[in-house]
Formats: C-alpha cells, structure tokens, sequence
C-alpha cells in the first residue's frame, strides 16, 4: 500500500457492506454510477471546459494527429502488433482533468452556446460527447478548447462543490459522508465488493486524489441521504439532489456552472 493509500484510508476508510444498498433500490444500476431522483430537487453542475486565449484555430486534434503521425513525430498506437489508429481522434479525456495552465481560460458552456447557436444541452439529452456538434470537426474539437472530460469533475468544480455542500450541510464539514467509485473506475468489475468509502464532508478534497481510480467518486452523499451526487462514468456533468435550497446555490454561485434539465429531474 502507498504512502496516498494509507493517507486516504486514514480519514475514509472502506465502509460496511451493504451501504449502496438503498442506491440500487432507488436508481438500479450503478454500474456507471447510480443517477438519483430529485430528492426533492435537482440540477446538473458540468465539467469545465477550457479555451486557449487565442482562440479556438482552425486545425483538429484529428487532423492535428494525423499530421504528426504522417511526419513522424509521434508513433501510431499499438496493442500486440495491431495498429489502433482507426476512428477520430476527439480531443476528449476520460477522469480527473484541472485547468491546463497559462495562456488558458474556463470556456463557459452558456457562452459557446451563445456564440455557436447550439443549445447548452440538446433537449432529450445528458450532458455528453453529443453535445456541441457544430463546433466539432467530422466529431473533433479544434485544438484551441479543451472539452469537458467524461466520468469526473474537474478539480475545481469539485472543490467548490464541497463547499457549497459544506454551506448548506446542517453539520458543515463535520457532515458524515460516503464516497462510492463504481467497478469501471477501478478496473474490474467486481459487484461483490463495491468500493465505498465514509468519512467528513471536510476532507472530502482528498477523496480526488484516490490513487486507486483516476475519477472523482461516481456518488457522494450525505449520511442522513439530504444530498447525493451522481457522476456518471459516461457523462460531462454531476446530477445533485437535494433540498430546494441546495440547488438554487448551485445555480446562483459565480464559480458553478449548472443547469436544469427538465426532461432528467
């Protein structure tokens, strides 16, 4: 065990079994995260995007790929001699994802929706891959904006977040908590042995360092189950649940991007 796997399970340790158990009764599958009801209310907080600051140039990561491949500077993927090279080089991630340093912005997703025409969130929709279609390239982004990654907050919507959960919270950051990372996170799928971890709200920072998954946990919830987030393994946005108040501090904070999705309450 690591030096971070020891810190980790200092302040969240593994809890009982049996502790998604009322996630499943109430979402079913969690094999991609569980996705709570409104519990009464709910929004969705998306994974940031950023934007270079001279702007979002004309050149792919596909196209760009493909030019380094064809010169020679980069080398085609391979897995036991086949060549892996096929499909469309997106620009996506998958997992943890922070701001990526100097010269870079957040990109609003109300503000390249403004500046594209396309919607925040296609109607009938999850925020995903499928969203933006018009700023993408045969399905790639240009190389000048990050998109958001797909399974994870990025670290500082994650950190505010806890905040506002912390604000909100009755108890604060003494708020009794438990972490699930679902069997995709932790390569292997195991359901025998769900990976939950209890703890305080306040220190749920190190919860995004896990050495043993590269997500933020794909759910996060309050002990007495006055709040639970979902990130979906498969999507670009965390669906909170929680109290009326809860949800209207997320839509009112300066720092959170977040959105109601009428057809997913």
């Amino acid at each position: 065990m690591t030096e971070e796997s020891d810190l980790l399970s200092g302040m969240w340790p593994l809890a009982p079994s049996g502790a998604t158990d009322w996630l499943l009764e109430l979402c079913g599958d969690g094999l991609t995260g569980f996705m709570p009801p409104a519990m009464p209310d709910a929004v969705w907080v998306l994974n940031a995007m950023y934007e270079h600051e001279q702007g979002p140039g004309e050149a792919s990561y596909h196209e760009y790929r493909q030019a380094r491949l064809a010169d020679g500077n980069v080398q085609p993927y391979t897995f036991a001699g086949i060549d892996l090279e096929v499909g469309i080089t997106t620009g996506g991630g998958l997992g943890r994802a922070g701001h990526p340093g100097r010269g870079w912005r957040r990109l609003p997703w109300t503000e390249l929706a403004q500046r594209t025409g396309d919607p925040v969130v296609p109607e009938g929709l999850l925020p995903s891959y499928r969203c933006f279609p018009s700023v993408k390239k045969e399905g790639s982004w240009p190389l000048g904006i990050v998109p958001p990654t797909e399974g994870s907050l990025d670290r500082g919507t994650w950190k505010r977040l806890v905040g506002i959960l912390a604000e909100q919270s009755p108890t604060g950051p003494d708020t009794a908590c438990l972490a699930y990372y679902n069997p995709l996170m932790l390569g292997a799928l195991d359901f025998d042995n769900l990976h939950v971890r209890s703890g305080r709200l306040g220190d749920a920072e190190a919860l995004y360092d896990n050495p043993e998954a590269d997500f933020s946990p794909s759910n996060f919830w309050a002990e007495d189950r006055s709040w639970v987030l979902c990130s979906d393994y498969d999507l670009w946005a965390t669906k909170v649940a929680g109290t009326p108040a809860l949800i209207q501090a997320l839509l009112n904070d300066p720092e959170i991007e977040a959105v109601r999705l009428p057809w997913a309450p």
